[in-house]
């Protein structure tokens, strides 16, 4: 099969990250340079043309009304962000979870795929065409299978341009996304959504924002901001007179106030809280697409946690399996005892489950449908399962799973945050 010019540079980028002799020549990160900046005008043709076929008119088709097979594109993206997970992030992710911090070697390893391509539009330089929701959970649960924490982290840049460009009016979307896809790093950008208040609702925020004159003003506080300390700008969402909305600020704006704020998980995500106190900012800062959804904003980042947490639930369950295979106990391994076998079977059955329902909530969006009810759905499912997935982990290696010997403690940890995370990522 003659693979399209984007087919061709993620397969290269796929092989040089699986390649050991660029390791040895000390040739890996000029390689990965000279490949990834040869790829653009690649990412930008393929991009155009892949939103061409996606505006014209397809025949109707009963046989194809549901398929899950992925483009050879995606399977491509996937293979690549699986290696890098597996041979990047799950070594780091032990340390940069005891340091709370994303080492600066990894973030610059992270930079070089590209994976803001994806969030900006190919008429600003990027590869993002009307159909990039499901390509965005397939990268966000790839990552998630060699950290969930580390994976937040490195998708904050990706959440940004996604919110940017699907929020932002088009003129906002000019003056910005160029940034994302430019030879030096885009501004690091938080989404601050959660709020320090019992039984939080996204949807009654007690962060306001009020129109004087040609700016606006925000008061309130945020908790739990991705990447919130390191943030040179912040997109923060708050109550305005006319409903919910999205302000994007300088993180150094006068009245700005932050702090380090370790949680439970997510440690590597470096969690901050934020404090406004009359933080002036232009009126021009406020996203205004033409047909802002604030609830779909909140839909796309749940799904965003829910294919983080798919890609966490996956590695727990492909590490307890040899372990219970090799384990022994009473002279056999101990995934011949019905209890164990059983255990291991729900959860594959679970994050099989969790996976076609973030898919098919993707799918939706992607296709412009309705998509509010599967969303919450897979949040409902994921919450629930992710959890019940990691402290059947952990019961699985028995006293090793209490130990930070084994990667499973913090993934039960990271997998437990799933459920109280709002807003921060984007698909």
């Amino acid at each position: 099969m003659k693979l399209d010019v984007q087919g061709r540079a993620l397969a290269a980028l796929s092989r040089l990250a699986q390649a050991a002799w660029p390791e040895r020549l000390q040739l890996r990160k000029p390689l990965e340079k000279l490949i990834f900046r040869g790829s653009r005008a690649s990412f930008r043709l393929a991009a155009t043309r892949a939103t061409k076929v996606a505006r014209s008119p397809r025949p109707h088709d009963p046989d194809a009304l549901f398929d899950l097979a992925l483009s050879d594109e995606q399977q491509m993206l996937v293979q690549m962000l699986d290696s890098f997970a597996q041979e990047v992030l799950r070594p780091a992710a032990h340390d940069a979870d005891a340091n709370a911090a994303v080492p600066a070697a990894l973030l610059n390893q992270a930079q070089e795929l590209g994976l803001t391509f994806y969030g900006v539009s190919e008429q600003h330089g990027g590869m993002a065409g009307e159909r990039t929701t499901l390509s965005n959970a397939l990268i966000a649960e790839a990552l998630a299978k060699g950290d969930l924490s580390l994976a937040a982290a490195l998708l904050a840049p990706l959440s940004a341009a996604n919110c940017m460009r699907r929020w932002a009016s088009a003129e906002q979307q000019a003056r910005w996304l160029p940034a994302f896809v430019g030879e030096q790093a885009a501004p690091l950008t938080a989404i601050a959504v959660s709020e320090a208040t019992p039984l939080f609702d996204p949807l009654r925020l007690t962060t306001k924002a009020k129109r004087r004159g040609a700016n606006y003003v925000l008061n309130g506080e945020k908790c739990l901001v991705l990447r919130g300390l390191q943030a040179e700008q912040l997109i923060v969402a708050a109550q305005t007179k006319s409903g919910p909305g999205l302000f994007l600020l300088d993180a150094n704006s006068a009245g700005v106030e932050r702090r380090a704020e370790p949680a439970m998980g997510l440690k590597a995500a470096g969690t901050a809280r934020i404090v406004l106190k009359n933080v002036k900012l232009p009126a021009e800062n406020r996203l205004a697409a033409e047909h802002f959804d604030y609830q779909n904003f909140l839909d796309h980042a749940a799904l965003a946690w829910c294919a983080l947490a798919v890609g966490t639930a996956q590695a727990a369950l492909d590490y307890v399996i040899p372990y219970c295979n090799e384990r022994l106990a009473f002279g056999e391994p101990i995934s011949h005892r019905q209890g164990v076998a059983f255990m291991v079977a729900d959860m594959a059955i679970e994050v099989d489950a969790m996976r076609l329902m973030v898919w098919r909530a993707c799918a939706r969006a992607e296709q412009g449908l309705p998509f509010q009810r599967e969303a919450y759905l897979a949040r409902l499912l994921c919450n629930e399962k992710a959890m019940q997935i990691g402290t059947d982990a952990v019961q699985l290696l028995g006293g090793h799973g209490f130990t930070k010997e084994h990667p499973v403690e913090r993934w039960y940890r990271d997998l437990r945050g799933v459920a109280i995370m709002a807003g921060g990522l984007q698909l």
